[in-house]
């Protein structure tokens, strides 16, 4: 049932908060029982396993749920990240790595166990000041600062990444692949800089992909041509300033059922992010910008040809308060089309709530390292907009309101 009055908002607030104390002294409990038991002896020197656990409070507001259909209700449980990897280096110069995950986070992600990474990386030129190496496997799409952790709860700088880059309803098309990179290195008194650059076959099957570039699950089905992909990052200073450039450019093609009316039709998506990070003693400013390219043609007769360009940035700015206390603020705006930024043309040719087409969201958090291996996180979101939140656990577009928050709190654990 939602919570109307004041009195019972602090009764629901508590109420779940209790449950995630008492979620996270059992992870805890667990965590520090494994630290605890032997090593075998047999396993390789240079095997190293880790892992991480959390789990998340959300409550949302005005029937806009996120990660679930009872976010906004009472609050919702309903996500949940498991993970645990291996990696060895057999020679200097060789390393296997492989990471298996399970993911709670609405109807897009159910919770099954899969694998996120598993490749080889093989460097076949090594120095003192450069590197170069090949990768082949699935590897971790590089876009943008924190596509490549951002399944690790430590690494993220909120519990949510800024959804106007890192799309949650398209994750599992943005975060891996298949296939190849090739990377190099090369350190210098004027920097770092480091390159790579992959071919690749992205993983679209799911209803997500299906939803978030057809507006709807479909009979048929995608299936992708090769993506190829690639950065460039720059550091100075030993970190103090860095700027990156990430490219792609993914061509899907749907494949229609034999009773369906829609024709076969392809899809183009190039997407440009460019970052840049300034990190001091106490404060690190970040901010990224993005445009996205699309290209729809054919899908029956008369064909369709639908080119547009998306649009999409953040600021963000952390404070460490202390060794152990960090608080974070950010502006993030998406724009699905730049030259319907409010949706309205949107709206008057398909009937739709123009506020799926735009969003902006203002963001603010605490982050508390209790120890190294237990962090608890808490951040609230005041938005405007629905264009990120998943049409899988919002099916009906007119329940939305267009003005809402988000508050929720994680624990997490890393071993």
């Amino acid at each position: 049932m939602f919570c109307k009055s004041s009195n019972h908002i602090r009764r629901c607030l508590t109420r779940d908060v209790v449950r995630l104390v008492v979620v996270s002294a059992v992870l805890s409990n667990c965590v520090a029982y494994a630290q605890k038991l032997p090593i075998p002896q047999n396993l390789p020197n240079n095997l190293q396993i880790h892992g991480f656990a959390s789990q998340s409070w959300l409550k949302s507001t005005n029937n806009n749920n996120v990660f679930g259909k009872s976010s906004s209700d009472s609050g919702s449980f309903d996500f949940r990240e498991l993970g645990l990897n291996a990696s060895m280096r057999p020679k200097p110069n060789l390393q296997f790595s492989a990471q298996m995950i399970s993911r709670t986070a609405g109807k897009g992600s159910p919770g099954n166990i899969r694998l996120d990474y598993g490749f080889i990386d093989y460097a076949f030129l090594s120095g003192e000041d450069s590197k170069m190496g090949i990768r082949l496997g699935r590897m971790k799409n590089p876009l943008g600062f924190y596509n490549a952790t951002r399944d690790v709860p430590f690494t993220r700088p909120t519990i949510l990444l800024p959804q106007s880059i890192y799309f949650d309803r398209t994750r599992k098309l943005a975060i891996a692949a298949d296939g190849g990179h090739l990377y190099g290195e090369h350190r210098s008194d004027i920097g770092n800089l480091s390159v790579q650059f992959g071919a690749v076959r992205p993983l679209v099957r799911g209803a997500e992909t299906e939803v978030a570039l057809l507006g709807r699950e479909m009979p048929g089905h995608l299936s992708p041509d090769i993506l190829y992909i690639g950065q460039v990052n720059y550091e100075l200073d030993e970190g103090r300033l860095r700027f990156a450039f990430s490219g792609a450019q993914l061509n899907i093609n749907y494949d229609p059922a034999s009773s369906e009316r829609l024709g076969a039709g392809s899809i183009r998506f190039t997407p440009l992010i460019f970052s840049a990070q300034y990190n001091a003693e106490r404060w690190s400013f970040t901010s990224e910008y993005a445009l996205r390219h699309f290209e729809y043609k054919n899908f029956g007769s008369p064909p369709l040809d639908l080119n547009f360009w998306g649009e999409s940035y953040y600021i963000q700015g952390v404070y460490r308060i202390t060794p152990e206390w960090e608080a974070i603020a950010r502006y993030d705006v998406l724009y699905t089309n730049s030259d319907d930024r409010n949706g309205k043309k949107w709206a008057a040719a398909t009937g739709g709530d123009p506020h799926r087409r735009y969003a902006k969201d203002i963001t603010v958090g605490l982050r508390w390292n209790v120890t190294p291996e237990f962090m608890l996180r808490a951040e609230y979101h005041r938005v405007n907009g629905t264009a990120w939140l998943s049409t899988l656990d919002n099916p009906t577009s007119g329940d939305l309101s267009p003005h809402w928050n988000l508050f929720s709190i994680l624990g997490s654990y890393r071993f």
